[in-house]
């Protein structure tokens, strides 16, 4: 069965690769990779088209570090409480009604950023913040991911042997310290692979960002406007009346090898940090 999982995540791969590779080739013929990689303006739907992916780059990474900040704090917090402080019956209630959060559908966050997180919390801040915008899409992946975290995390500390804990206990250490120096750096390849992991999900997010960011591809770091992400122009053009084998079309499968790239380096990363740093106890 392992094997045969091996080989379909293999050829899922290879297919996926050949099938953005074939058509990136088709655009890069026409538009420069230099143009592709450092222009600074992307209008590829208007009259005067553009290809420069930095402003989708810029609105996908400022979500993606906003959802970071909120869910890191928020996993790891849930984590040390569910390993080191809830009782058995806690934690069998806590954990799964935690999970939840990740099984409510894409679509829902979106509008529930839309329609709360920027009307009703951040107007109140931020008078004069854009109807859409990157901060509301940032908390909302955030909320997403923050179950990623903490069951990844409570899953690396659980792991961690009782008699490590004991002999801290027996130096006189106290609870928190004893989650604080001696767990969480004995788990640390399974929190930061769940960190990598869930930076990898928030950059791939489509319907939050497509909902409550907006489609204003602008070079931009104020999380108060409108910002377009990669996913967030492959929804806009997918949805358009892009003409097949034109480079608007080719242009859908630039933005998805280079989002492809950007995943998989993450992924390969949290292997290798899971590989290089993983403490295993007899």
């Amino acid at each position: 069965m392992l094997l045969l999982l091996s080989l379909v995540s293999v050829v899922t791969t290879v297919g996926i690769v050949v099938a953005l590779a074939g058509e990136t080739a088709v655009f890069f013929r026409s538009v420069s990779p230099v143009e592709f990689f450092t222009g600074r303006e992307w209008t590829p739907l208007f009259a005067e088209k553009h290809f420069g992916i930095l402003p989708l780059l810029a609105g996908t990474l400022m979500i993606t570090v906003i959802a970071l900040v909120i869910a890191i704090p928020l996993g790891l917090g849930s984590a040390i409480y569910l390993s080191e402080y809830a009782g058995d019956g806690t934690r069998r209630v806590l954990k799964p009604a935690l999970e939840l959060l990740a099984g409510i559908p894409t679509i829902v966050y979106g509008y529930f950023a839309l329609t709360f997180i920027t009307q009703v919390v951040l107007k109140r801040l931020f008078p004069d913040i854009s109807v859409f915008n990157a901060l509301s899409a940032g908390i909302a992946v955030g909320i997403m991911v923050t179950p990623l975290i903490a069951s990844l995390s409570e899953d690396a500390m659980a792991a961690v042997p009782r008699r490590l804990r004991d002999g801290a206990y027996a130096l006189g250490a106290t609870r928190w310290e004893v989650a604080r120096q001696v767990v969480v750096p004995a788990a640390l390849s399974g929190i930061v692979s769940s960190v990598v992991l869930a930076f990898a999900r928030a950059i791939g997010e489509t319907m939050i960002v497509a909902v409550a960011a907006g489609s204003t591809p602008r070079l931009t770091w104020n999380p108060l406007e409108s910002v377009q992400t990669m996913t967030g122009y492959i929804v806009q053009a997918a949805l358009g009346d892009v003409a097949h084998g034109g480079l608007e079309y080719t242009s859908l499968f630039a933005v998805g090898m280079t989002l492809f790239v950007f995943t998989l380096a993450m992924n390969l990363l949290a292997l290798y940090i899971r590989g290089r740093f993983r403490e295993e106890y007899q």
